[in-house]
């Protein structure tokens, strides 16, 4: 995984465990880090960008909850071969509420704010479909 690839906002409303995990969440959804990849260290994370341990582990811990990643004692933190299969509808819930309200933030408006969704969902399930 690619360190110099993670942003962190210092000006963001969300907390750095929280822009954290989901740069790791679109890192996986992009394919830049594969099922099954070994990710760094917490200090290694930690050292690189320049933040607490414990809030790399926060982020780390709370992707494990959900069933993303999965520490493996005295080898690592993996993404985890597959995902929970339960589904929190209320999780998504709240991700979509920051979402919106970020890009509302941002001045964009409900419209735009749909038709970007769909637009990514749809090339999301094509490029799921392309690698098959």
């Amino acid at each position: 995984m690619n360190l110099t690839a993670i942003f962190l906002d210092d000006g963001s409303a969300l907390p750095v465990y929280v822009q954290l995990q989901e740069q790791l969440l679109a890192a996986i959804a992009r394919g830049d880090v594969a099922r099954g990849e070994r990710l760094p260290s917490v200090r290694d994370v930690a050292a690189a960008l320049g933040v607490n341990p414990n809030t790399v582990n926060r982020a780390y811990a709370e992707l494990e909850r959900d069933g993303v990643l999965a520490t493996r004692r005295g080898r690592g933190t993996f993404v985890a071969q597959r995902r929970k299969r339960t589904l929190d509808i209320g999780r998504l819930r709240e991700i979509a509420l920051r979402f919106v309200a970020h890009a509302r933030s941002l001045g964009y408006d409900g419209d735009q704010i749909v038709g970007s969704v769909r637009d990514e969902v749809r090339r999301g399930s094509t490029a799921q479909r392309s690698s098959r």
